[in-house]
């Protein structure tokens, strides 16, 4: 199984947040970014933290976490898998 642990460490925009995800013995760290007109368009009136945690699940079900990106904006999602914003709303639920 594998946990997604998210912490808004920046509340300026953008907001930048500290992502972990652990499973069998190994985690990768992320640094992620997310501007306020993307959070205020994409949240589906989600809170920060969730919707960040709802782009590593959709993530997740399309490369292992090691294929993730250190550091990146959730902007650049959608051009790497454009069904992204789509999609999204579901991982929120």
């Amino acid at each position: 199984m594998t946990a997604i642990d998210v912490r808004m460490i920046e509340d300026n925009d953008p907001l930048v947040f500290e992502a972990t995800v652990c499973d069998a013995g190994s985690e990768t760290r992320h640094r992620v970014t997310l501007s306020r007109n993307d959070f205020e368009r994409l949240s589906d009136e989600a809170d920060a933290e969730r919707l960040i945690n709802a782009a590593f699940c959709f993530l997740l079900d399309r490369e292992p976490k090691e294929s993730i990106l250190a550091r990146f904006d959730v902007s650049v999602i959608a051009r790497y898998f454009p069904d992204f914003e789509q999609k999204l709303p579901r991982y929120l639920k």
